[in-house]
């Protein structure tokens, strides 16, 4: 069986997250399409994500091991050992689902918090004197991005503002993720589109990734 990871960073709780609830949408639409899945969740508010310091890593993106780690006061050891473990659960996906809302023309600090996490030499990126590679070329990956907003942009401006889809689309092509989409649902307030239209209005590219996606699982 193949894993479909599906992280959430949102406050709220899913019945009343915009970005939740396309969310579900799409992962309800993904299994009914690709049998051959199942999905483990990740809500990074309601997780321990560990906040990176110098003792946890030796060096940019080396964690903590062998005599370092004895070293560790226990509480750092418990961060290195979440981190290896969340870690572990992302090198293990096959496709990647990310349910987030705009905040700032950014995404929530705790999706940052856990990516770098999650960046672990020898095990996410290779990190050399010469240079710095992704490792996750190593099998067909895939990734969502689904983002709510309170306003329509105009796309002319899209990379003026929605800057976490450029910002994930580089860092996952980076790390050698095959394939990244998004979608956007757009002009939640009321005084824009409305949550309720602006979710409906999401429906068509929920089935079109889920169809591109279907595909390439259904060969791989």
């Amino acid at each position: 069986m193949k894993k479909l990871l599906y992280i959430t960073a949102n406050t709220k709780p899913e019945e009343t997250s915009i970005s939740k609830t396309v969310g579900r949408r799409f992962i309800n639409n993904f299994i009914s399409e690709s049998k051959n899945y199942t999905v483990e969740e990740l809500n990074l508010y309601n997780e321990n994500i560990p906040e990176i310091n110098d003792r946890i890593f030796k060096g940019r993106g080396q964690l903590a091991s062998g005599a370092d780690y004895n070293n560790l006061s226990e509480e750092d050891k418990k961060s290195v050992d979440r981190i290896n473990t969340l870690c572990d659960q992302f090198l293990s996906a096959d496709t990647y689902v990310i349910a987030a809302p705009m905040w700032t023309l950014s995404y929530p600090s705790r999706l940052k918090s856990y990516l770098d996490c999650i960046m672990v030499n020898d095990k996410i990126i290779k990190i050399s004197q010469e240079d710095v590679i992704g490792l996750l070329d190593d099998k067909i990956r895939n990734m969502v991005y689904i983002q709510s907003c309170g306003s329509v942009y105009p796309k002319i401006f899209n990379s003026k503002f929605n800057h976490a889809i450029d910002y994930f689309r580089d860092v996952f092509k980076f790390l050698g993720i095959n394939k990244f989409e998004h979608i956007l649902v757009e002009g939640t307030d009321p005084s824009s589109v409305g949550a309720a239209k602006a979710m409906e209005n999401t429906q068509k590219d929920i089935e079109n990734v889920v169809n591109k996606f279907s595909k390439d699982t259904s060969t791989v």
